[in-house]
């Protein structure tokens, strides 16, 4: 699967090509499993979709399975190619052609490289390190626009969101599929259920002067700093639980630890953070 290139059904047709043909070039290729030159063309084009990375979305139809489609865009013969922009029919071309020529067609209908909204999320990226981060957010949401398809800005505001403590909002924009950042979506989705550990942090700092070896208020405290967002803090006190007792409920500590490695690792600027409490575990433990 890609967020880029996709099989669409006469069903879809509307959600996954028309509607976003407003926004960017839609490439329709219409092939068929006996084709030959389909098998050349259909790939090459494929290739090129990840390339181009969201100037132009590929949609792949299967022209014996869908009919009505084909007769629609007066398909004749195959590999047709159709591009879809704003409503209008706006190129097209037939036959399996080199790909020196597909490049010339898609540079002629694709969006324009973005090197904006590089700019845009680096923009952001500086905002959050300075703690602006209302301003980061309305970058993004900037960035987003501008390029609907691109999953890693839409992850930006949601790690921004989660920093503000707009969990509704984070949660929301986490529950869609994110094909080509799963990895860093699933690190989000771990941040947001350690968001739901919200306490009076002062409350618990005072149970801890009182009674330093309460080991589960500190890993409660951990749980309290990770939901402010607070991860050196909460990283600090989980691992003085497993300075002070590592066997404590079967390894909590490190296990709590764990969790916060988990959840802060889709995100570079966690990444040193995560490597000096790795390297501070091991040496507690050994």
């Amino acid at each position: 699967m890609s967020e880029f290139s996709f099989d669409v059904t006469l069903e879809e047709f509307e959600t996954k090509v028309l509607l976003p043909a407003q926004e960017v070039p839609v490439v329709v290729d219409f092939w068929a499993p006996w084709c030959e030159p389909c098998k050349v063309l259909k790939p090459m084009l494929e290739k090129l979709a990840e390339e181009y990375k969201g100037r132009f979305l590929l949609a792949k139809v299967n022209s014996d399975e869908f009919p009505e489609l084909a007769q629609h865009f007066g398909v004749r013969s195959i590999p047709s190619v159709k591009v879809l922009f704003q409503g209008q029919l706006v190129d097209e071309f037939n036959g399996a052609i080199p790909e020196s020529q597909i490049r010339e067609f898609l540079d002629r209908i694709a969006l324009p490289e973005g090197p904006e909204q590089i700019n845009l999320r680096e923009q952001a990226a500086a905002l959050v390190a300075e703690g602006k981060l209302d301003e980061a957010l309305a970058v993004l949401v900037q960035a987003s626009q501008a390029n609907p398809q691109d999953q890693a800005i839409q992850l930006d505001a949601v790690d921004v969101l989660l920093q503000l403590g707009r969990i509704d909002e984070a949660k929301q924009l986490l529950a869609g599929e994110y094909v080509n950042e799963a990895d860093r979506a699933n690190a989000l989705r771990a941040r947001l259920a350690l968001a739901g550990g919200a306490a009076d942090t002062a409350e618990i700092e005072a149970r801890l002067a009182a009674n330093p070896a309460d080991h589960g208020a500190r890993l409660e405290l951990s749980r309290a700093y990770a939901a402010q967002s607070r991860f050196r803090e909460a990283m600090e006190a989980a691992l003085e639980v497993v300075i002070r007792d590592r066997a404590f409920d079967e390894g909590a500590g490190r296990k709590a630890l764990l969790q916060l490695f988990e959840a802060l690792g889709g995100s570079e600027q966690y990444d040193d953070l995560i490597r000096e409490f790795r390297r501070k575990m091991s040496a507690a433990l050994n």
